[in-house]
């Protein structure tokens, strides 16, 4: 080969490179910077990196194949949860007679500004109106008031993964939209302190989960009578704090006591033979989990998914792919990495600046890049999406580096989510800092409560606030209440939401 075309082949090569660093960029400047807009990041995001689209009906969202294989994750993972405690799925209907959702004044007024109605069947209109499911309380009372009849068949622990129908004002993809999926926990038990067990019992479910698999660290807590669900003697939340610095509400249980089942006449003959009313309890988790996923470990690149939520953990991108050799120890990777963990190959026609870019935008924990000179080394590098830390791993060791990679990933990307929130955490004693700290910033701001809906109210209507929940752990920041100045009853978190 003369010199002339070494030159030229060289001068190939640069064009390749600066080619792919150019869609690498491109692709990046397509995301607006969560600094500039966050709400137009977060619409980003779920747009480029193919997680949902919209639909000619407003409001609601198809999630793609991207976005659904992050919810099957959360729901096997989840499900097994449940059904180490007891929890076995059933499904009921979709539709709710008008008749049977009067029956519980409280809870039907707290949704009857969401409800969708069906007038017709066909062209003939109904006898009577039928909700779409908002939530499914009403229809397990009516259930269970035929299924329960002995202490002998106490408790029902039964859970419904479904889609529900909320006729929302304001959308946005996952966090709230019209129809959305979820599963929701409806266990009927002979006493109070058995439901009571359970709706703890769940809670902690849910916090583990959200910290063990979505790396999201979440404090626990009761809601206030104000924010608490319709119908329910008491609801208790997880609340999660995404780098915005604005909460968002990601999981309730809620303790029904026995007023459920006196409007619905749900009894049962007890062990000492007389009727008794059964206490009952409901749970849920939505998609939404999917937009705090985005919201909490998301940057400028696109999304960051903990390893144990991601659909695709390492995605190998073979470099140089029509030199001999190249795709194939692609696939040979793949195929021995596949054993331990969810891996694909990048084997399209793109350039590697344009790969790399579109890995990062995915997600991907792991990537592991491959090419002739890596062959000949006997090595691969492998990029951590998290830090973007490149490694020169050894072929012989790749299953095992990638498995202690993907650990650390999942354990420091909540350490550094837990570092984010207790930074963006404050106190304040009296109603001049905490109005000066959230005209200054957003993010959690403790402080302690006399108790009055009152107050709620005010600090609502004059900073946009809400009371988030009523942590479990306790602190007394200081004796009166911050709004009124009256003598304190609970320590309070505090916050703008979603």
């Amino acid at each position: 080969m003369n010199i002339d075309n070494k030159t030229d082949l060289k001068y190939r090569d640069m064009r390749k490179e600066e080619k792919g660093k150019m869609a690498e960029k491109k692709m990046v400047e397509e995301i607006t910077s969560m600094d500039v807009d966050f709400a137009q990041w977060y619409t980003d995001v779920v747009k480029k990196a193919e997680l949902i689209d919209y639909t000619s009906v407003k409001g609601c969202m198809v999630i793609k194949p991207a976005g659904y294989a992050i919810w099957e994750l959360i729901q096997k993972q989840l499900d097994a949860r449940f059904k180490e405690t007891g929890v076995e799925n059933v499904y009921l209907p979709m539709f709710i007679p008008e008749s049977l959702l009067q029956k519980e004044k409280d809870h039907v007024e707290g949704f009857a500004p969401e409800v969708a109605w069906v007038t017709h069947g066909g062209l003939q209109p109904l006898q009577e109106r039928l909700c779409v499911r908002p939530t499914s309380e009403t229809l397990f009372c009516d259930f269970y008031k035929n299924d329960i009849q002995s202490y002998r068949d106490l408790p029902r622990v039964y859970n419904q993964w479904c889609s529900v129908v909320r006729w929302e004002k304001e959308t946005r993809p996952f966090l709230r939209s019209r129809e959305f999926l979820w599963q929701e926990g409806h266990t009927a038990h002979a006493t109070a302190e058995e439901a009571q067990e359970r709706t703890i019992q769940m809670l902690n479910v849910y916090a583990q989960f959200c910290e063990e698999v979505l790396a999201i660290p979440v404090i626990k807590g009761r809601k206030t009578e104000k924010e608490k669900f319709a119908g329910a003697l008491a609801t208790y939340t997880i609340e999660a704090l995404m780098h915005d610095g604005k909460a968002l509400q990601a999981g309730t249980t809620h303790n029904f006591g026995d007023g459920f089942a006196k409007a619905f006449g749900v009894q049962f003959t007890d062990r000492d033979n007389k009727l008794k009313y059964v206490h009952q309890t409901s749970w849920g988790m939505t998609t939404r989990l999917i937009g705090a996923i985005i919201m909490v470990h998301g940057d400028n690149e696109g999304l960051v998914l903990p390893p144990k939520a991601a659909p695709v953990q390492i995605c190998v991108i073979p470099i140089q792919q029509k030199k001999e050799g190249v795709l194939e120890k692609a696939y040979e990777l793949r195929d021995i990495l596949a054993k331990s963990f969810r891996v694909k190959v990048d084997d399209s026609d793109k350039t590697p600046g344009w790969k790399f870019a579109e890995a990062e935008m995915r997600g991907y924990p792991l990537r592991v890049e491959i090419g002739p000179k890596d062959m000949e080394a006997g090595r691969c590098v492998v990029c951590r999406r998290d830090t973007r830390e490149k490694l020169e791993v050894p072929l012989e060791e790749l299953e095992a580096r990638a498995g202690e990679l993907l650990e650390t990933i999942q354990k420091e990307m909540l350490e550094r989510a837990r570092a984010h929130r207790d930074a963006n955490t404050c106190t304040a004693a009296d109603m001049a800092e905490f109005e000066r700290l959230f005209q200054e910033k957003s993010g959690f701001v403790k402080a302690m409560w006399c108790g009055c809906e009152e107050c709620e109210i005010k600090i609502k209507e004059k900073l946009s606030v809400t009371s988030r929940c009523i942590p479990f752990e306790q602190e007394q920041i200081a004796d009166t209440c911050v709004c009124c100045g009256k003598p304190a009853k609970k320590m309070v978190y505090w916050g703008r939401a979603y």
